[in-house]
Order: C-alpha cells, then structure tokens, then sequence
C-alpha cells in the first residue's frame, strides 16, 4: 500500500503551530502560579500591581490566540486535505485552538485587556465584600462584569439564549435548551425527596460537629489521606486561602487550596478531598499532553465529575469511613471517644437546607446551583441587574431551600466566581454530580468490588481506573464524546436521582 507523504507546506505549518501551542501553554502555566501566588501568598498592598501585570500577561496570551499567524495556521491545517494527513492528537489540538479563534478573534485587544485587569482587580474586592459584609464595595466591579460578559456573549454568538454562549466557555456544546430539562428532573426528585426527609427520616447526630477540633490537627489528617486516596505531594502541595481551589502550574505542579474551620471540621476535610479530585486529575494527565493545549481536562463538567466523585461517591461512603475513622479518633479522640463508625457516617451524610454552597449536602447542593443558574441566566439578558442580586439571591434561598440568609456574606457575596468572570461556571458542579453518578454506575461494573477496595483503602485500584478510562485523555475528547467513551451512553440525568434515592433512604431509613 503507497504511503502518504505528507506535504512539506503542512510540515511547517504543523512545526510553527506546535511552537505558537507550546509558547501560549508556558505563558498560561506562569498565569496559574501567579493566579495562585495572588490568593494564598500575596501581600495585600501590592495586589493591585500584580492585578496589572497578570492582566498584561493574559493579553498577550490573547492576542497569541487570535493572532493572524494563528489564524493562518489554523486555515491551512484545517483544509480536508492537509486534515487527512493530522493523527488524532493533533487534530485534537487544532479543534480546540479553532473553536477559541472563532468566538474570540473580534474581541479587540485592549477591551480584552481592560478585561483582564479589572477581574484581577475584581477579586480583592470580592475578598473584602465577603469579610466586611458590604455588597455595595463589590457592586461596581460586578456591573462591569457584567456588561463585558453580554458583549462577549454577543461576539461569539448564540441561537437561542445569550447564556448559551457562556457556557460554552465551560461545557462545549452546551445550551440553556439541553441543560434545562436536566436540571428540571434533578430539581423536581431532590425537593421530593428532600421533604420526604425531612417529614419521615430518623434523626443524625449532626452535633458531633459542634465541637472545637484542632486546626493543627486537621492540616496533620489531611495531609495523612491525601497520598493514600491518591494525591501525589511530590508533585503537588496543599495550602489555605478563603475560598478553595485547585490550580495546575504543570502535570509536576498542582495546587491545592483549602479552608480550615475550628467549628466545623466537615468544612476543611471534604473540602480538601474535592480540591484532590481535581489535582489527581491533573496529575494523571497523559505526558504526552505537557506544554500543549491538551494538558488539561476535557471541561468543567468533567473535571467536576472527579471531584465529586472523589468527595461524595467514595469520600462520604460508609466503607471510606470503616478504614479512615479509627484514625480520625486517634487525631480527635475526645470528640468522637463515643462515636460509632456508623453513627459519624449518617452524620457526614445529614441533609440540612444550608445557606452556604461549599458546605451544602449532596442532596441539597444541587438547589444551590440551580438558583445560581437561575440568576445568571436573568443577569445575561437583562432581565435582573446586578444591583438587584442581594434581594434575588435571598428570594430564590427561600423558594428553593427554605432558608434566608441572614447576611451578604453568607448570601450573594459567598462564591469567588463572578468576581473572576466565571459567568457560566456554575452549571458545570451539577453536570459533575450527574456525569459522576454515570461513571459510578460503570465502574461498579467493570469494578464489583469497589466499595469493598475502598473499606481495604485500596484507593490505587481505582485511580487506576479513573486514570486509564477518563484523565489520562486530558483534552483530548469532547466531553460529550467523552462520557460516551467512558460509559456508552450520553448523559442521562437517571443515575444521579437513583443514586441519590437509595443512599438517602439508607441513612435515614425511609
């Protein structure tokens, strides 16, 4: 059979693209460590400068996306004939850099710039809203948010909702018409059961965690689980800041952030295994990714689907508990001295309409996102104001969960996300719930034993799993094609509500 031989037109093509990739990769990794530098280390008086300067980096990472070099590579290796001779890695990459010239390349650069500057700027404030209980020092930068966000909206375009086009950003393909019927389901089976609950369920020992526990003492245990369930700290680290994250420098170089609370021990520890989720992810990357487009995961709802799983499918399972808590009672044994295993398990598995959204359920988290999908939708085509959130926000808190905030700070100005320009974020921690109850579903099968591997802390065998079927592929899939991949089948909200169903009617005995 005669080989093709590749054009040498398209050698050099394909040459200089792997050059502007890896140029633009290096410039991002750099942007990462500062963006973590700026929320955990960075002294306050020089934010503001660094705000600047992270901004003028972002630009030109920018204009490197959509410049005319850019756009002239992307023609020329997207031609059907040049296309044939691309292995699926490249085209991969190619696919990705195309979808970001064509929505972004009308934005002008200084705008993206201003941009830029103003959502670094942005966080600071944020920060100082939250603590001093002050939404008006927020409101400025909010409503300027804002308005960047429906002109982005309207440069890249949409069919049928100005929404569409953020979210886009963080699930490609994804649209207000496909996400609403989805989260109409999850919503209509959560408050059922929810009220089911709260009408016929056996009361939890949720007091447990109205003790002190030991800051010192909870850094010590969580940096004990960390390596077993998977994490690996020669290429990572875990730190404070005010809201957690997880940040990527490299494969060799992933953060974890976490927040300690003396009064609330729930807080930092399945916060932290969250944050694992998404650096064991990461860290898992295939290395032949490194310094590329591909080196991160697929998209938000992915990469939301592995923290989750990791905090809530395997971190607030029973048999999780039947091997780590002998150990907790060794960290803490004055507070859980008369505490059964079981008794600790119903207790980290309580269902409470809460205000905060790091701190929520499994079972009522889900209402907390929807009431942000809700607002973000409104905020988008102008329907609500940002001026108008404090007083939305605490409307949807009391028809979704019952509940209204007391204050700002436990109320709108909570999350960092609009802050950062995350318009469009959200959606993406239910579409993990729901991608990571398919997953469970298939792994069960492939895996029987699973939750038995989990009681003999053999966390490897099933990072194991996760490694080879989802994150060593990075971004090499879409995440639609992914989820096929992994579980034959598209998302299919079905096995988040059965889930859901039968966990809860274990703990509280239904």
């Amino acid at each position: 059979m005669e080989q093709k031989v590749i054009d040498p037109v398209v050698l050099r093509a394909l040459g200089q693209f792997k050059a502007l990739d890896e140029k633009i990769t290096h410039f991002s990794s750099i942007i990462g460590l500062a963006d973590w530098d700026q929320k955990v280390m960075a002294p306050k008086k020089g934010r503001s400068m660094f705000a600047k300067a992270t901004g003028t980096l972002r630009t030109e990472i920018f204009k490197l996306s959509v410049s005319e070099e850019m756009g002239e590579l992307l023609a020329e290796l997207t031609l059907p004939d040049n296309l044939a001779f691309l292995d699926e890695v490249t085209r991969a990459k190619v696919r990705e850099y195309k979808e970001y010239y064509q929505k972004s390349k009308s934005i002008p650069a200084d705008l993206f710039q201003e941009y830029s500057i103003l959502t670094a700027q942005a966080n600071d404030a944020w920060e100082e809203a939250r603590e001093n209980n002050d939404f008006a020092r927020f409101l400025p930068y909010l409503e300027k948010i804002v308005d960047y966000k429906r002109k982005f909206a309207d440069i890249y375009g949409y069919e049928d909702h100005p929404y569409d086009a953020l979210l886009d950003e963080f699930e490609p393909g994804l649209t207000v018409k496909k996400l609403d019927p989805l989260f109409a389901k999850l919503r209509d089976t959560s408050v059922k059961l929810l009220e089911r609950i709260q009408q016929n369920g056996k009361r939890t020992q949720a007091e447990i965690f109205e003790q002190s526990f030991s800051i010192e003492k909870q850094k010590e245990f969580n940096r004990y689980i960390l390596p077993i369930i998977g994490f690996d700290l020669e290429a990572g680290r875990l730190d404070e800041t005010v809201h957690p994250f997880a940040q990527t420098v490299n494969t060799g170089d992933v953060r974890l952030t976490t927040r300690y609370l003396e009064g609330n021990v729930r807080s930092a520890l399945f916060g932290t295994i969250h944050e694992a989720g998404h650096g064991i992810y990461e860290q898992h990357v295939n290395p032949q990714f490194e310094e590329s487009v591909l080196q991160s995961g697929a998209s938000f709802g992915i990469h939301e689907s592995q923290s989750r799983f990791l905090e809530n499918m395997v971190g607030r399972s029973k048999q999780f508990w039947k091997y780590f808590y002998p150990k907790l009672q060794e960290y803490f044994p004055k507070q859980l001295e008369n505490i059964t295993v079981e008794e600790f398990y119903r207790a980290v598995n309580t269902v409470q309409p809460s205000f905060i959204r790091v701190e929520a359920d499994e079972l009522t988290y889900n209402l907390h996102i929807m009431l942000r999908y809700e607002i973000e939708k409104a905020l988008i085509s102008g329907e609500v104001e940002a001026k108008d959130l404090p007083v939305v926000w605490n409307q949807k808190m009391q028809d979704y969960l019952g509940v209204t905030p007391s204050s700002d700070t436990v109320g709108v100005l909570q999350d960092v996300h609009w802050s950062f320009g995350g318009i469009g974020y959200f959606p993406s921690y239910s579409l993990g719930n729901l991608y990571a109850a398919q997953i469970l579903r298939t792994i069960q099968k492939d895996l029987p034993d699973f939750y038995k591997h989990i009681e003999n802390g053999r966390f490897d065998l099933i990072q194991e799993w996760l490694k080879g079927k989802i994150h060593q592929y990075g971004k090499l899939y879409r995440p639609n094609e992914l989820i096929v991949k992994v579980t034959g089948e598209e998302l299919n909200a079905e096995y988040l509500v059965e889930y859901l169903e039968k966990k809860y009617t274990e703990v509280y005995g239904l």
